[in-house]
């Protein structure tokens, strides 16, 4: 460790270079690693809300909860025990004066059931009339609606007054709107087939299924949220490739300037000093580089964290950082084990001459 310090000292212009692409790929990395991570949450965030492990759906519903209709036959044939109805309807909630429309996910839900008494309501408080609602709270931060405000779903609907807000209930990166099943079972049906329903939620097993339905686990629901599974394949993609980026680029600059340095290893041989001694001058220079490199890089990604507008779906995850980091640093490890053969081989009669 003293002859890496010593000589990443002397050449600093040289490492510097080397430890500022470190830097780039690793700043880009936790980037992209607090996006997936955002869109993902964007995607399922009122979902584990609910903190459910089945769901009923039609079986022609190909897993799609906005394809999906339950008839009341249907529903009552399940157990009523940990079990929630929910009605859900896709539409854009506008505001009565400056109509300023925000596309949302808008649940209808049973007062007597466990998705409602366990809303964590943040202001306000949980409806409890008819054409109230539950919003979630980025409409009220980032889209600039208010409590007590109207709005309406379509231009011949009813009109809803916000009465409270949730925090982190997104689905299909969409701000839930939570109100009376009734209610939207109104909007979404008209008057007939009111007791029509798009799912059934619960919290253990039914144990059966009906005719013309399927029980899904949660899991498997989620993944077959559209965009979601290739999306989160994408971004995986991309950092696994960037880890590769940084094993080969580590690789090629350590190779290099070991090639450059064979001279002196091979006097450092002639000395006695031990191939142990030098492979470990080689990996510490790239674990002093790579740990520098990233710890610089989270410095940034924390500043762009606390400047980054809350309309991006980033979420910055410690404990997945870490987890990053550390893969950022192996990479670099096994890139500096590349040139050990090369060191190892080094015969001093023959190098001594480029002296």
């Amino acid at each position: 460790m003293f002859l890496s310090i010593q000589e990443i000292k002397k050449n600093k212009l040289r490492y510097s270079l080397i430890c500022l692409v470190i830097i780039m790929i690793a700043y880009l990395i936790f980037i992209l690693t607090a996006l997936a991570n955002g869109l993902s949450n964007a995607n399922r965030q009122a979902i584990d809300s609910w903190n459910a492990e089945k769901i009923v759906l039609n079986a022609d519903a190909n897993g799609l909860l906005d394809q999906s209709t339950i008839t009341k036959k249907q529903a009552k044939q399940y157990p009523t025990n940990k079990r929630a109805d929910i009605t859900q309807m896709s539409a854009n909630a506008q505001t009565l004066k400056d109509d300023n429309k925000v596309g949302s996910q808008i649940i209808g839900l049973n007062r007597n059931q466990f998705i409602y008494k366990d809303l964590k309501i943040t202001s306000g408080r949980t409806f409890k009339h008819a054409y109230e609602v539950v919003v979630d709270d980025s409409l009220i931060s980032q889209d600039h609606y208010r409590l007590g405000e109207k709005i309406k779903f379509s231009s011949n609907g009813h009109q809803f007054k916000i009465v409270g807000t949730v925090k982190n209930n997104q689905l299909n990166v969409a701000p839930v709107i939570y109100a009376s099943a009734q209610n939207v079972q109104s909007e979404k049906f008209g008057k007939n087939d009111q007791a029509m329903i798009s799912a059934i939620i619960y919290r253990n097993d039914p144990k059966k299924t009906v005719s013309g339905t399927q029980v899904m686990g949660m899991e498997d629901f989620i993944q077959d949220i559209p965009g979601y599974s290739a999306q989160n394949s994408t971004f995986e993609f991309m950092i696994v490739f960037l880890l590769l980026i940084t094993l080969v680029v580590i690789s090629i600059f350590l190779y290099v300037l070991t090639m450059q340095k064979i001279p002196y290893f091979a006097v450092m041989k002639v000395q006695g000093v031990s191939n142990f001694y030098l492979a470990m001058n080689v990996i510490s220079n790239a674990l002093i580089l790579a740990v520098g490199g990233v710890a610089i890089s989270a410095l940034l990604t924390f500043l762009t964290a606390i400047s980054m507008p809350a309309a991006v779906p980033m979420t910055f995850d410690p404990a997945l950082m870490i987890f990053v980091s550390i893969m950022i640093i192996l990479m670099s490890i096994i890139g500096a084990l590349i040139p050990m053969r090369t060191v190892t081989k080094i015969d001093p009669a023959t190098a001594m001459g480029g002296i």
